[in-house]
């Protein structure tokens, strides 16, 4: 190339450039703005009807989400439409001891305000039911009581004056030291909110927050600007604070303390009037004042619905997705089963590996990455960064063994290494759990943070997601599969980088403030050496990869299928290369848009609803701040990564219940009738699905959501391990895999009904129970005498 001609390009390339950051440039500034500094949660104020004896309130609490009031000698209970007061009984219950509730604890003491015991109480019916009091150590001057992780804790002052905090197990009597604050001033205040403890202290004139957890202890909080007046600090939804403030102009309102981002936030029209006594209720906060009259304000939160230009967005994306599968109908008609079960294995490396992270990216990671990272920092990062180690290990050594077999059911490998019947009750497990553990739940969780954040109703979102998805995988096959995944990729990395670029770009200083920030408060720490197995810890997440990627890849059929497509061992081994080396970009992009986030909502507190979990962040965020079409582009994202997941599953169930069940039932089945068996399966799976998802959306997803995490562990874990066995053993055969694959399965449940470990463990503790049972029950029985070879890792043969 002549100097000029380089010359030429080199100039061409710079004002390409240049154009593209002013285009960019140009289209922010125009998108800017658009949010306004409002706040999105609003106020409704009442006021509440006074007491019947007319007599002015002593004392309001709250008792199982019931307001009451206390006068005279008298305990009443506010009726859930606010308008009326009724009597209760509280015989037995000296009213003019208590000195303040936590759920359904009360905190008693003397006339004089000194707290010395705590007792439990439930309502029936008009009666306040009391149980047997528990004693405190010593009376507290001040006292407060909270609760926190199922935990009772009581701050207050001894009769030295120096500050006390109590703890007391649930499932114990007796009351545990905590340490205390630094410096001698009383708590007025206390409260526990999402694992930690939070205390007001001082006095009248001078008051500070603090913060203690197990992991830094106590920690001082930005200043308050005012005093906290006792009695009105409460939780709302997972992360806020709620409470009255005094100003130093003797004026009282609401203000409201975000504990992950630590901004405070003063809330408009809730200014109130010497309040006498506070109690929480609702959403808000309910209070008496001097003159005997009862005012509630309660936060309400609003929806942002869907324009115009965001439908448009929507259809268009689902209307290509249902064109690719119709395409790919018509070009294949399906004439064989290779076509639709594997592409016909001619999928390029590259398209099998996007389709891999596709697959492996749901929608559930969408939503919960950035919120993971929004609360905490880039520590679950590390699984990334070490799962490509692991995913290195499966490209050299498990992916060329299984690819040289020409499977389509991953479970063909159990047959041909040890037993028919080991294949089809492992096939018959995984169909259940992909449909009951994950389908429903990919369906389920993105449609619900939808809906709540947008308006849009969750049954109408997951009939999109399900139908779409069952028509364009059931047309298409695999080629549709993979082709409509590597399009979603696109999708989904396309909204989620204007995201952040439009995050960092609404932040005052852009760029370098982003950075400074985020690492001045540890937001981007990686990687925690330490050995505290309860924690994000390296140590845990190299555990993790072991079981959780290396031993299970080769059962996973939903991963192994696009393997499987490739045209030539080697591709396929490339196609986990690039699935690998999608993961850490990835990663980084996911987690920098909660750290985006966070530094975003520290400086705009109002624009947070404090109502929302914080699981919804980054879809407020989406239909809350970015511009009409955006906001869409970003929605179709969310329903990409569930699609794309929810695609392969259908696609994969229908795979193995024609190869694994049907072809062996119907001898003489043809492929054509295999394929469209597969067709009606593939359909039949997802209304299932679907059917599941919208039953989910009647009951306590989060029950639900635990109980499938605790089923792939327990029921999928010993499956892997035979494959463990059949790939990296000579000795083990098909009675001591037998034996280890029901053994794990039967003490997994063991641990499972003792509750010994956390859920998350059961899917290595079952892995690891089937290696060891496995292999030592093999023992027993005479070893395989029929050749092995290319169905071990060794490269001899063993007969």
């Amino acid at each position: 190339m002549s100097k000029s001609a380089a010359f030429s390009s080199a100039a061409l390339f710079q004002r390409c450039h240049l154009g593209l950051r002013l285009l960019l440039a140009i289209t922010l500034m125009a998108l800017a703005g658009i949010a306004s500094a409002d706040s999105l949660t609003s106020v409704s104020r009442t006021s509440l009807p006074t007491l019947p004896d007319s007599q002015p309130v002593q004392e309001l609490l709250e008792v199982d989400g019931r307001l009451m009031a206390v006068s005279g000698k008298q305990l009443w209970m506010l009726g859930k439409d606010n308008r009326a007061w009724t009597a209760l009984d509280s015989r037995g219950l000296d009213l003019a001891s208590i000195h303040g509730t936590a759920g359904n604890w009360l905190l008693l003491g003397d006339a004089q305000g000194h707290g010395d015991r705590v007792a439990q109480v439930r309502l029936s019916g008009n009666a306040l039911i009391t149980a047997a009091a528990v004693p405190l150590p010593t009376a507290l001057q001040r006292a407060q009581l909270t609760r926190l992780d199922g935990a009772l804790y009581v701050a207050g002052s001894d009769a030295a004056g120096n500050a006390q905090l109590l703890r007391k197990p649930a499932d114990s009597s007796r009351w545990q030291p905590q340490p205390t604050w630094p410096g001698a001033a009383p708590a007025v205040s206390l409260q526990g909110q999402k694992g930690s403890l939070y205390a007001v202290v001082g006095d009248d004139q001078a008051q500070q927050l603090w913060r203690w957890n197990s992991d830094k202890g106590w920690a001082q909080m930005p200043a308050i600007d005012g005093t906290v007046l006792p009695g009105s600090l409460r939780t709302l939804g997972q992360a806020h604070l709620l409470m009255q403030v005094r100003d130093d102009a003797g004026q009282t309102h609401a203000r409201t303390f975000h504990t992950i981002t630590s901004a405070w936030l003063t809330l408009a029209d809730t200014q109130a009037a010497m309040p006498s006594t506070i109690a929480a209720v609702g959403n808000g906060l309910a209070w008496a004042a001097a003159d005997g009259s009862l005012q509630q304000f309660e936060m309400q939160g609003s929806k942002h619905l869907l324009r115009w230009l965001d439908w448009a967005v929507i259809v268009v994306y689902l209307a290509a997705m249902l064109g690719i599968g119709a395409w790919f109908y018509f070009q294949e008609k399906h004439g064989n089963t290779s076509d639709f079960f594997v592409g016909g294995r001619s999928i390029p490396f590259w398209a099998a590996g996007v389709s891999l992270y596709a697959t492996n990216t749901s929608s559930i990671s969408f939503i919960a990455i950035p919120a993971k990272a929004f609360e905490t920092n880039w520590q679950y990062l590390t699984n990334n960064l070490i799962a490509v180690v692991g995913l290195i290990f499966v490209a050299i050594w498990i992916v060329p063994l299984l690819r040289r077999l020409d499977l389509m059911s991953v479970f063909s490998y159990l047959e041909t290494r040890f037993h028919p019947a080991i294949r089809m009750l492992a096939s018959a497990l995984c169909i259940v759990m992909q449909i009951g553990s994950r389908m429903s739940v990919i369906l389920f969780l993105p449609a619900l943070a939808i809906s709540t954040i947008t308006g849009l109703d969750v049954v109408w979102s997951i009939m999109m997601m399900g139908i779409f998805t069952i028509i364009y995988t059931t047309m298409g096959g695999m080629k549709a599969v993979i082709w409509t995944d590597f399009v979603q990729v696109f999708v989904m990395f396309g909204g989620a980088i204007f995201a952040i670029g439009y995050i960092i770009y609404q932040i005052n200083g852009g760029v370098p403030e982003f950075v400074a920030t985020a690492m001045a408060e540890n937001k981007t720490q990686l990687f925690d050496f330490s050995f505290d197995l309860t924690k994000a810890t390296v140590w845990g997440f190299i555990f993790l990869v072991l079981f959780d990627v290396v031993l299970t890849f080769p059962k996973d059929q939903v991963l192994m299928q696009r393997v499987l497509s490739t045209k030539s061992d080697k591709e396929a081994g490339r196609s986990v290369w690039t699935f690998a080396a999608m993961m850490i970009p990835g990663g980084f992009i996911f987690y920098g848009i909660g750290t985006a986030l966070w530094v975003y909502y520290r400086d705009n507190p109002e624009r947070m609803n404090p109502l929302l979990p914080i699981d919804a962040t980054f879809p407020l965020f989406i239909a809350a701040e970015l511009p009409p079409g955006v906001t869409g582009l970003i929605i179709a994202g969310i329903f990409a990564a569930a699609m794309s997941t929810l695609s392969s599953i259908i696609n994969s169930v229908s795979t193995l219940a024609s190869v694994d069940f049907y072809e062996k039932l119907k001898k003489d089945a043809t492929p054509k009738q295999s394929v469209r068996f597969a067709e009606w399966i593939g359909v039949l799976v997802g209304l299932i699905a679907i059917g599941i998802a919208l039953v989910m959306s009647r009951y306590d997803i989060h029950s639900l959501f635990d109980v499938s995490i605790e089923l792939a562990g327990l029921l999928g874990g010993g499956f892997a391990g035979a494959y463990t066995l059949g790939m990296f053993t000579r000795r083990a055969n098909s009675q001591g895999v037998a034996i280890g694959v029901a053994g794990s399965i039967a003490l997994t449940l063991l641990c499972w009904s003792m509750n010994l470990v956390h859920p998350y463990f059961y899917l290595a503790i079952s892995i690891f129970l089937c290696i060891v049972i496995g292999y030592v029950a093999s023992l027993f029985f005479p070893a395989p005498q029929r050749s092995l070879k290319g169905l071990t890792i060794y490269k001899q043969d063993a007969v």
